[in-house]
């Protein structure tokens, strides 16, 4: 599967930080993680960190599938306003979801500092109205956030202008929010993983998964086989394609990063990340070496070479709008891509056993735009679901909610 067009910033910039070896020969564990990309490395990691053995199995080089092609932006709000998730699936668990990931921030923010250098930094999370017409729907988004305790604060047009120079008819602006390098802290993980006396190894493809009483055998296109007690399928967008079910809608979206700004004229790009109300939205963050990262542009291409040939038109409009939000910064351009990205239909994740393969076989399927904040929570969820304990999340992020 495809899954990116371009020059994705975090591979360039990186290179190829580890060279893992192929499957050769037939092996066992108790887990195997199929993909390894930064979901693929939370769960290996969480595993092996307590206990588990793990192989992790990549069909490609390391972190090259949608995690070189993240944007990065850490939240807990979810593309899903918590008013729209709490008509869905009632206030209750929509609330339940977002607190849970303003957990999962911190969790990460911990997890970061126990990996090193991975350019993970808290930041504010400016949530702008993108027209008048939309300041209903946020002053009620922010009243809902508000009564149940979570971190916010309502700011009018003119505090918009005062604070951040920024016409807009309001904004919620939050201070908990994070940034980081997705494909150095995936390599970070993975190399954990092998000082746990995991194994991690790439360019091995699974051609089909036979789960039966005592265990799964993952084989692969090679030959080898892997004998396994549990199975989880952590391919990202990839994944949809193991189950019959339609589970969710796939997209592309674009992002280009700028060459590096003069550290006076980032201003509070260089502490907040800002996105707003209108779908597709714009979105903009700084990273650690003073670059601009700006994406957006969504739309509903999925063929890659429609998507490759997108991906100029896409940077020039994405620079237009940043100007028109942010002028005088004069950001260059220097890497410009496209990737795949899924979409469910209430904005949730899914994580745990579906019915086409029973028990033993988990998914990992952190949709959206909060997929690293998703996968945080999948990892201790499904250590919990291969330890056989319950979890506040197994039910609200299962395949259930589909019925």
């Amino acid at each position: 599967m495809d899954l990116k067009s371009g020059y994705p910033f975090w591979a360039i910039r990186n290179g190829l930080m580890h060279a893992f070896p192929r499957l050769e020969v037939d092996a066992e564990c108790e887990v195997v993680v199929i993909g390894g990309g930064i979901s693929g490395a939370l769960i290996a990691d969480e595993l092996a960190r307590h206990g588990h053995q793990v192989i992790v199995v990549e069909q490609r080089d390391i972190g090259w599938g949608s995690t070189a092609a993240s944007t990065a932006l850490l939240q807990y709000e979810i593309d899903t306003s918590l008013t729209d998730l709490a008509h869905k699936r009632g206030e209750a668990s929509a609330v339940l979801a977002y607190r849970s990931c303003v957990e999962a921030i911190d969790g990460l923010r911990k997890l970061a500092r126990s990996l090193g250098a991975v350019d993970f930094r808290m930041q504010d999370s400016l949530y702008l109205a993108s027209s008048r017409w939309h300041v209903r729907s946020l002053r009620a988004e922010h009243a809902l956030r508000a009564r149940h305790g979570l971190p916010v604060e309502w700011l009018e047009a003119s505090a918009v202008r005062s604070r951040f120079g920024i016409d807009a008819p309001c904004a919620i602006l939050s201070r908990v929010a994070a940034s980081v390098d997705p494909y150095r802290m995936t390599y970070r993980l993975l190399g954990r993983v092998l000082r746990h006396r995991g194994r991690v190894l790439d360019r091995t493809t699974v051609q089909h998964i036979d789960p039966h009483r005592r265990g799964v055998d993952v084989h692969t296109v090679d030959g080898p086989i892997i004998r396994a007690g549990q199975v989880v399928m952590a391919a990202g967008y990839a994944n949809q394609q193991w189950l019959k079910q339609r589970v969710a809608r796939n997209r592309s979206s674009y992002a280009f990063v700028s060459d590096p700004v003069q550290a006076g004229r980032l201003g509070f790009l260089a502490r907040t990340m800002i996105w707003e109300t209108a779908r597709p939205y714009l979105y903009m963050r700084s990273t650690g070496d003073g670059r601009v990262m700006v994406g957006g542009e969504d739309d509903s291409v999925d063929v890659p070479r429609l998507r490759d040939a997108r991906v100029d038109k896409k940077q020039r409009r994405l620079l237009e709008k940043f100007e028109q939000r942010i002028p005088g910064v004069g950001l260059v351009p220097a890497f410009a891509w496209g990737g795949t990205f899924a979409e469910t239909s209430d904005g949730l994740p899914f994580f745990g056993s579906h019915e086409q393969y029973g028990n033993r076989v988990f998914f990992a399927m952190a949709y959206g735009g909060n997929g690293i904040t998703y996968s945080q929570l999948g990892a201790g969820l499904l250590r919990a679901l291969v330890e056989r304990r319950k979890h506040p999340l197994a039910k609200l992020f299962s395949f259930e909610r589909m019925d």
